[in-house]
């Protein structure tokens, strides 16, 4: 399903400065020397963001068994990490493809040589097209599903693909969208229009139909999950509707916030359900904690191993005292996540939860972030709980993993590259 030879490569990259996560102590040494080496987290500098090793693991299992046991196909969304190294693990660990989100991230799939890649996006550019054409040409065993929201998108890539005489068909889904939500056909007249244009394309082929639930939504309160429950109520409708063109169609839906009502409603019409969640591996400690479907019942109640864990946090070092309850971190936009929520003060290192228990962060500046009614002083070095993952890796081009980010010395036993 990937390249193991093109992910195993990535281990004889040379550390230097191109990476603002590694210490100049480690410049010269190549990423696999240094990841045995178990270095102290005490080493690295700050700013720094780092994943756990053990939260990793833990969320892998946890998805990778819940999908099973649901009867569901898991399609994680790899835009979230963008990392190779995370994809093979997901992969490894049963999932049925990777889901992208435009032509660079397909073009980096590629070159990791993932096998099957669903693209959550129409592709309608035309250089585009002609090279993916080229791509499922020379290899037979490339499997490509992308999305179409209208009639002149199909004819688009149709026209696209005639002109750049592609030998393979393009398998397509319908998508479905929702009343001020983002792309997708907003009624089933309209879609099963789509559905027709894409029949009549000899380029492309119907295999199935999609759509996003989570920008109907962005909490779980009653109103919010009702009109998540609705637009999946519409998808059923439409998909058992649509002409397919192949004998096992795909109904493609859930992010990492609603994917248990996705199971509910779509799992009980025909075709295969394929979820597409994808914050999952990392996780968080603020809108997908507060959201997540296993905090709201998907789990056995009780069971906090089967829940997910916050495999992401940030490091920032105090750098100034101005007033009594005022201290600047090191870290600022440029590093850390903070459109769905400011980093969550955890503990200082060496000295435990104590000195930031009831801190706050309140802004954040381009390289500073403002931390309020902390115990703290200047040098002390601050863990910070991170919201969002799909807003943190592509801050850093290369993320230490460390053994167990709750011991009082974390040893870094892996990098991870990424690729935005």
């Amino acid at each position: 399903m990937i390249d193991d030879e093109a992910v195993d490569a990535l281990g004889e990259e040379i550390l230097d400065w191109r990476f603002k996560s590694v210490p100049a102590s480690a410049h010269g040494s190549t990423v696999r020397e240094h990841a045995r080496a178990r270095r102290p987290l005490d080493e690295y500098g700050t700013p720094l963001m780092t994943l756990d090793a053990g939260a990793l693991e833990h969320n892998l299992r946890v998805m990778a068994g819940w999908t099973e046991a649901a009867g569901v196909r898991l399609a994680p969304h790899g835009k979230t990490t963008m990392a190779p190294q995370l994809w093979r693990r997901q992969l490894e660990a049963g999932c049925w493809a990777i889901t992208l989100a435009n032509l660079p991230q397909l073009r980096v799939a590629r070159a990791f040589g993932v096998r099957r890649v669903l693209l959550a996006n129409a592709l309608l550019d035309p250089a585009g097209l002609a090279w993916l054409s080229t791509e499922l040409e020379e290899h037979p065993e490339f499997e490509f599903i992308s999305w179409v929201d209208s009639v002149r998108s199909a004819e688009l890539m149709d026209e696209a693909l005639r002109a750049a005489r592609a030998q393979r068909q393009v398998d397509v889904c319908v998508e479905l969208g929702g009343p001020h939500g983002r792309t997708g056909a907003r009624d089933k007249s309209e879609a099963v229009a789509v559905a027709e244009a894409v029949r009549k394309a000899p380029t492309l082929r119907l295999v199935g139909s999609g759509g996003y639930e989570g920008a109907l939504a962005h909490d779980s309160s009653k109103e919010g999950l009702a009109a998540v429950d609705t637009y999946l109520r519409r998808l059923a409708d439409l998909h058992g509707r649509l002409p397919y063109e192949t004998d096992e169609p795909i109904v493609t839906a859930g992010g990492s916030a609603f994917f248990d009502q996705v199971v509910e409603i779509l799992g009980d019409f025909g075709g295969q359900v394929v979820l597409r969640s994808g914050a999952y591996i990392a996780h968080d400690d603020g809108f997908y904690r507060q959201i997540s479907p296993f905090v709201r019942g998907a789990a056995p109640s009780g069971d906090d191993d089967a829940r997910l864990r916050s495999a992401m946090h940030g490091w920032a070092r105090v750098v100034s005292r101005p007033e009594p309850k005022l201290a600047l971190l090191d870290a600022g936009k440029r590093d850390l996540p903070f459109d769905e929520g400011m980093p969550e003060p955890q503990l200082v290192r060496g000295a435990g939860p104590s000195p930031v228990a009831s801190a706050r962060v309140t802004a954040l500046n381009d390289q500073h972030a403002f931390l309020r009614d902390a115990d703290v002083e200047v040098g002390d070095i601050v863990r910070l709980g991170l919201s969002h993952p799909c807003t943190a890796f592509d801050k850093w081009t290369l993320i230490p993993v460390v053994d167990d980010a709750d011991a009082e010395c974390p040893v870094v036993v892996d990098l991870i590259r990424t690729w935005f």
